[in-house]
């Protein structure tokens, strides 16, 4: 009986001790944003001694952060529209045996080589082809690269999804008049939510955070993406700002933060699907 109470408590003190770690950088990064610049130019404390929203303010007013958020939103938002439509449909057709396409094992490969190969295979091609169509130093670029890696992702992940189905479900409804279009969105859809919410999320997460093609592809400060500015902001002419940059960090982790707070019951079960099998 001693034995696992003490076993309980050294659990529990094992558990409190990884939230603090795992925790403790978000916590910095916010306790550093809100702290006067004088107080970050001498010896930082492990709590701040001054509280102040300046950094955030000055972000807005001279960094012009409403026009950069305004552009990873769109950015973000068109290409997850767009991965989520094209590759969830793909994903279904690719599965399911009554659709009879010649491309089906091709698509399948293509869909493994797009995730296996490194960004930067893509990078020389794109760039000669943005630059003949004049897209250089618009957000356009950004999104169809965002779009080229989501939409492989999206279906390889959510083949799985829809394999695990049974077709009898969607035998009845066919027999009761429904078309493809209403079994697929009325029917099939919603029985794989929770991996469209999890899909949904590493797809928001890799355009909002993306920044290599941006820094590639966006050539015009009035196009810049958030990624882009926070790393402006390291530089050596901003080198002790870490007001500044620890604020951009907080803004960053805004989006993701809620999209996680909203979908957290959607995104336990797609995140953990398949990982017991009976």
């Amino acid at each position: 009986m001693r034995v696992s109470r003490k076993r309980k408590i050294f659990n529990t003190v094992i558990c409190i001790l990884l939230l603090v770690i795992a925790l403790f950088p978000i916590y910095w990064l916010i306790s550093l944003s809100i702290r006067d610049t004088a107080e970050l130019s001498g010896h930082i404390s492990i709590l701040p001694k001054t509280l102040t929203f300046e950094h955030f303010t000055r972000l807005f007013t001279e960094k012009n952060y409403t026009q950069i958020l305004k552009n990873s939103l769109i950015c973000t938002l068109v290409s997850l529209v767009f991965s989520l439509s094209f590759g969830l449909a793909a994903a279904y057709i690719m599965v399911r045996s009554r659709f009879s396409l010649k491309i089906k094992k091709p698509l399948t490969f293509w869909v493994l080589l797009i995730r296996v190969l490194p960004p930067i295979a893509f990078m020389i091609p794109l760039y000669i082809t943005f630059n003949q169509m004049n897209l250089l130093g618009t957000r356009i670029p950004v999104i169809l690269a965002c779009i080229l890696i989501n939409i492989p992702f999206t279906i390889w992940f959510m083949m799985t999804f829809f394999a695990d189905l049974p077709e009898e479900v969607e035998q009845s409804a066919k027999i009761d008049g429904a078309t493809e279009f209403q079994l697929f969105w009325t029917i099939v859809l919603p029985l794989v939510a929770p991996g469209i919410a999890a899909i949904s999320m590493m797809s928001f997460m890799y355009a909002w955070n993306e920044y290599t093609y941006s820094v590639i592809f966006i050539q015009k400060s009035s196009a810049y993406t958030l990624p882009i500015s926070i790393a402006l902001l390291n530089t050596e002419d901003n080198l002790t700002q870490f007001g500044l940059v620890a604020a951009a960090g907080v803004i960053s982790v805004i989006p993701i933060t809620l999209f996680v707070i909203f979908a957290q019951n959607y995104l336990i079960a797609g995140l953990s699907s398949g990982a017991v099998k009976e």
